[in-house]
């Protein structure tokens, strides 16, 4: 809102009505200069400050980015490491149980050898005491 200059009516007295207006609308000209001249200034400051603000936005974003990315290899890194142990303990897990499964076996073919004697021997001896009595 542009103000407008007065002067005294002594002044408009002393040098007159034309002057004192000519010089009342340059006051208000060069008022209208420098609000311009300040306004154009401010556009820009903004404009600058708003290239600033943008270029730091996207700084921030790929300084964000960069790390996130980093992360993800991290995280992609200690998930193989962790896979890569289960994989070697669930090796050596089955490696043992095929061994306490053999030694099972092994035990179990024995036992079982030993009763299927036992059974034999009970049978034979069953046999000979049937036909023992059968000929008394």
């Amino acid at each position: 809102m542009p103000v407008t200059a007065k002067l005294s009516r002594r002044f408009y007295e002393k040098f007159g009505d034309e002057i004192a207006n000519e010089l009342v609308d340059w006051f208000n000209m060069v008022d209208g200069t420098y609000r311009s001249d300040l306004r154009e200034l401010n556009e820009q400051n903004f404009s600058r400050f708003d290239a600033t603000v943008e270029r730091r936005f996207a700084e921030q974003d790929a300084r964000i980015e960069r790390r996130f990315a980093a992360l993800d290899a991290k995280t992609d890194q200690r998930i193989a490491d962790v896979r890569a142990e289960m994989q070697t303990g669930f090796a050596r897990l089955e490696a043992a149980i095929k061994v306490a499964v053999a030694d099972v076996d092994v035990r179990m073919t024995k036992r079982l050898f030993g009763f299927w004697v036992a059974q034999a021997a009970t049978t034979v001896g069953l046999i000979f005491g049937i036909l023992k009595l059968l000929q008394a």
